[in-house]
C-alpha cells in the first residue's frame, strides 16, 4: 500500500501559512462544537493533539485554566507559537510531538481533541489510545472527521473543478475503513477502551464571494492540491487553475450557501 503523503510532516510544513490563513475560517465552526461537547470547565486542563494553526486551542483558552497544543508540523507549531505572543495568551503551551506516541504522562487532562487530525493518522488506534492515557480518569475524548464527500455539496463542487482541470484526478472514493464511516469511528473509539460513546454529525454551511474566492480559501491550504501544482510547472499550472476557476464560476452563484458536514466522536474514560 503506498504511503499516505498527508501522514508525513513535511506536506504540513509546505502549506502552514495558507492554513493558518484560509482553513481555520472553515474548521473554526466544528471547533467551537466539539469544545461544547468536552465537558469543560474554567479549571479544566486539556490537550489539543495535531493542532495545525491552533483553531481549537485558540478558541478554548478562554473557558479553560491551561491548553496544550501539539502538532508533528514544526512549522505549524512556530506559526502558531507566533500568534499565542501576539495575542498575549498565556495559558496556552505548545510542542512538537507525534499524536501516535504523546509526550505526556498518563492521567494528565481533563479533555483531549482532536480536530480533523488524528483521521489522518497512519496507525489510529496508537492515536485514540494515546488520547484516552493522557486522560484522566472521567475525562472525555472529542475527535472530529469529515464525513463522505457526497454528503458535502461544498466538497462535490471542488472536486468536480479538480477533475475539470487536473488530467487523471480522481475524487475520493468511499472507504469504509476510515473515519467516514460511522461505524468505523465507533468501533475504533470502543476498541481504545472509550466508555458512553456517541458520533453526532454536525453541518455548516460557507458563503463566498466569488468563485475567485471559493477557489482561494479552500485551495491555498490544501496540502495535497498543494503537492500537485509543486509538480507540475507553471506554465502548466496557471493554464490548469484557469480551467478549474473557470469551472467554479460556470457552478457555482456568488453568495450562496454551500455545506459541509463531519462526525464528532465523543468518549470518556472511565473513573
Amino acid at each position: 500500500m503506498a504511503e499516505n503523503p498527508l501522514a508525513a510532516p513535511g506536506a504540513w510544513d509546505d502549506v502552514a501559512a495558507g492554513y493558518a490563513e484560509v482553513v481555520s475560517d472553515m474548521m473554526r465552526p466544528f471547533a467551537i462544537r466539539a469544545l461544547e461537547l468536552g465537558g469543560l470547565t474554567a479549571r479544566s486542563r486539556i490537550i489539543d493533539v495535531a493542532t495545525g494553526p491552533g483553531v481549537l486551542a485558540l478558541q478554548a483558552a478562554p473557558r479553560v485554566a491551561e491548553v496544550v497544543a501539539v502538532d508533528f508540523s514544526t512549522e505549524m507549531i512556530r506559526r502558531l507559537r507566533g500568534t499565542i505572543m501576539r495575542a498575549g495568551i498565556g495559558n496556552v503551551l505548545t510542542g512538537v510531538s507525534d499524536g501516535q506516541r504523546l509526550r505526556y504522562a498518563t492521567n494528565t487532562f481533563d479533555a483531549a481533541f482532536s480536530i480533523f487530525g488524528l483521521m489522518f493518522f497512519p496507525d489510529r488506534a496508537a492515536g485514540f489510545a494515546e488520547l484516552r492515557r493522557v486522560l484522566r480518569p472521567g475525562g472525555t475524548a472529542v475527535v472530529s472527521s469529515w464525513a463522505p464527500i457526497a454528503d458535502s455539496p461544498l466538497m462535490t463542487l471542488l472536486f468536480e473543478a479538480f477533475q475539470t482541470g487536473i488530467p487523471g484526478f480522481s475524487a475520493p472514493q468511499p472507504n469504509p475503513d476510515s473515519l467516514e464511516n460511522p461505524i468505523a469511528f465507533q468501533r475504533e473509539l470502543h476498541a481504545a477502551g472509550f466508555t458512553e460513546v456517541t458520533l453526532r454529525p454536525h453541518t455548516e454551511s460557507f458563503r463566498y464571494d466569488s468563485a475567485e474566492q471559493m477557489w482561494d480559501r479552500l485551495t491555498r491550504g490544501s496540502a495535497p492540491l498543494q503537492a500537485t501544482r509543486r509538480r507540475t510547472d507553471k506554465a502548466t499550472w496557471a493554464e490548469r487553475e484557469r480551467v478549474m476557476i473557470e469551472y467554479l464560476r460556470e457552478h457555482y452563484e456568488p453568495g450562496s450557501a454551500l455545506s459541509t458536514t463531519a462526525w464528532l466522536g465523543v468518549g470518556r474514560k472511565a473513573r
